[in-house]
């Protein structure tokens, strides 16, 4: 059987990856390639966010963090960090509790924050994890092909879209929309334990430190806004003074691919999968796993 999927982000390649390696004829085409993509910038800490419905996420993100858990141990671009997640208010166990082995409340959370999670999540290096996962494609005889495409593909048996905010225009869903997140890089600081706190995320990785971020719904503006920088800073050294005297290396803003629920269906010949707002890295091998079962339906 020959698979078309549409989209290169971290949705599509691993739905590629998971069906080449599963026997199938699969060939990606993309309007942006991996590394063009909102995937390359994120700061990929494991965490459902922005995505419904919750226990469908909480399915798809068990499944992923089995699947990077594994990958740490010999994939440099996944690693396991230990890090906090601090909340506003007291707040129930997360319907994703369970997945993690060793999460425990934050005993004393600092000034403004009522509770908190910590644990050990996988963090993924996406400059490096995507073209790994290109690899792991072409090693299964898979294609990755740029193509500016004005709808989905009729030449192959089945179709995967994973569009994103591109579905707007391949499914027709004017319920997929922006949520603009803006992010810096900066330069290693001492910093070894990532931080989420609200508009939050101090995120370390081997050559620098992701500090975001903002979180506009609607917002379709791709420019770095100095102001949105500026402030970040601000906010997250609050809670990390080491980011005070960090070098800043880079800006760059990505669009969350946002919907009221993630679409993961089959319809006829053609299987969505899009709408996982910013939870594309923690869905994506979950997601990859009902795709294919979709196809073998």
């Amino acid at each position: 059987m020959r698979v078309i999927v549409v989209g290169a982000g971290v949705i599509g390649l691993t739905c590629a990856v998971r069906l080449a390696e599963s026997g199938y004829e699969v060939a990606v085409l993309a309007r942006d390639l991996p590394l063009e993509t909102t995937s390359a910038v994120a700061g990929a800490v494991w965490g459902p966010y922005l995505a419904e419905p919750a226990d469908r996420v909480a399915a798809w993100a068990k499944a992923s963090y089995d699947e990077f858990t594994k990958l740490a141990e010999h994939e440099r671009s996944v690693q396991l960090r230990h890090g906090r997640e601090l909340l506003v208010e007291r707040t129930p166990d997360p319907a994703w509790a369970d997945v993690l082995p060793d999460l425990t409340r934050v005993a004393s959370p600092p000034v403004g924050y009522a509770d908190g999670w910590a644990f050990t999540a996988p963090v993924v290096e996406m400059p490096q994890y995507l073209p790994a996962l290109v690899k792991r494609l072409e090693n299964a005889g898979g294609t990755l092909t740029r193509a500016a495409l004005s709808g989905l593909p009729s030449t192959a048996d089945l179709v995967v879209n994973c569009t994103g905010l591109g579905a707007r225009l391949t499914a027709a869903d004017q319920t997929v929309t922006p949520v603009r997140g803006q992010v810096l890089s900066v330069a290693p600081c001492g910093i070894s334990e990532w931080l989420i706190a609200e508009d939050i995320v101090v995120l370390p990785r081997s050559n620098d430190v992701i500090v975001g971020g903002t979180s506009e719904p609607g917002n379709w503006t791709l420019g770095v806004n100095p102001d949105d920088s500026s402030a970040i800073l601000e906010r997250a050294a609050k809670l990390a003074p080491q980011l005070r005297k960090a070098t800043v290396l880079r800006a760059r803003v990505g669009l969350r691919p946002s919907r009221p629920t993630v679409r993961c269906e089959r319809v006829d010949d053609v299987i969505h999968c899009y709408g996982h707002g910013g939870s594309g890295v923690t869905l994506s091998w979950g997601c990859a796993d009902e795709v294919l079962a979709l196809l073998n339906a």
